[in-house]
Order: C-alpha cells, then sequence, then structure tokens
C-alpha cells in the first residue's frame, strides 16, 4: 500500500481504511470534547457530566455553564479540523468526515435523550460547528500546498 499522504494515495477503495478513520475520528473528537469540557468546567469550578456532551437542553447561552458547553464544541470543531487534516489528509474528503461525525454525534444524542434533538441553538451549535471544522481543514491543507 502506498503512503496515504498528498495527491498520491492509493486508489482502490478500501473500506478498512475508511471504517478505521471514521473510528479514530469520533475518538479523537470525543475525548477532546470531553477533556476541553473538564478544562474549561475547573476553571468556573463546575462539574462536568455526559450530560454536557450528549443532553441537548445543555446548550443555551442563558449561563455560564451552557456557554461553557458552547465554547467547547467550537474549540473541538477545531481540534476535529487538525484530526481530518492529519487522519484522513484529504481535503475532498474532509467535508464527508466532519459530516459523518456530527450525523452520529445526532444519533448518539438522539438515544441518550430518548427523543430527536429539537432545540433550535443545538442544530445551529452542530451545523456551525461542521462547517467551521471543515473550513479550517481545507484552509490548512491548502496553506500547506
Amino acid at each position: 500500500m502506498k503512503k496515504l499522504t498528498g495527491s498520491f494515495r492509493y486508489t482502490q477503495w478500501d473500506p478498512w481504511l475508511i471504517i478505521s478513520q471514521i473510528i479514530s475520528i469520533q475518538c479523537i473528537l470525543y475525548v477532546t470534547l470531553g477533556l476541553t469540557l473538564a478544562l474549561l468546567g475547573s476553571i468556573i469550578g463546575d462539574t462536568r457530566t455526559l450530560d454536557h456532551i450528549f443532553e441537548y437542553h445543555e446548550i443555551q447561552v442563558r449561563d455560564v455553564g451552557g456557554r461553557i458547553v458552547i465554547s467547547s464544541f467550537v474549540i473541538n470543531s477545531l481540534c476535529g479540523a487538525l484530526a481530518l487534516w492529519y487522519i484522513v489528509q484529504r481535503t475532498k474528503q474532509c467535508m464527508d468526515f466532519s459530516s459523518t461525525w456530527h450525523v452520529i454525534h445526532l444519533v448518539i444524542c438522539w438515544l441518550y435523550n430518548g427523543q430527536f434533538p429539537t432545540t433550535f441553538s443545538w442544530w445551529a451549535l452542530n451545523i456551525a460547528c461542521a462547517t467551521l471544522s471543515v473550513f479550517v481543514e481545507s484552509f490548512y491543507v491548502y496553506e500547506q500546498n
């Protein structure tokens, strides 16, 4: 198998590579999101739980806790752009992988809450974060070439 960088990528469809990349991106993004939430939560002296990641009602701007959740998701999208650049290394596929992460996150939130996320803030944040990670990754790859 050829080295997976630049335009000299292995050209055959490799489902095991794609599945391993999806799993890697999922793991990295959830770990960085959890660490970011824990770090920002410790600054204000608040404890963080899985609800802050998966409970869509936690995303709101009324209090500091909600703004920390929003900030963590935005910071995580920047980490996601770096993860996409490092793991996928293909600008053409960064939107696919970013969308995949957010669709899987939607399904997990749906299962965790027992109902489909219906708040505008949840949808706006996830669409903004997906867009941000795609643009940052694309810009970074463009600057490298």
